[in-house]
């Protein structure tokens, strides 16, 4: 198994689905490809992230407001790197 065949059983490795031998090349091809093992992490969580993110919170305490100053820094980054490309078409 390859990298690219690898992105294409994902979500059936993540969900149990795999026939044993192909379940088997997938975590072989995991064991030794440390970009891809990454990649399914990450894929996971994005995964435990969105779930979390769209389950009911009633009756659950609210996330923390982010702080004023990082909202401030963030915007301000945003606008300097649209000016920066803006400037670039040019």
């Amino acid at each position: 198994m390859n990298c690219k065949e690898l992105t294409e059983f994902l979500m059936a490795y993540l969900e149990g689905e795999l026939d044993p031998e192909v379940r088997r090349c997938f975590e072989s091809h995991l064991s030794k490809c440390s970009a891809c093992l990454a990649f399914v992490e990450t894929y996971r969580a994005s995964i435990k992230l969105s779930r979390e993110a769209c389950t009911c919170t009633v009756g659950k305490p609210a996330l923390p407001k982010a702080p004023e100053d990082l909202i401030q820094a963030i915007l301000r980054a945003t606008s300097r790197k649209g000016k920066a490309a803006d400037s670039s078409c040019e």
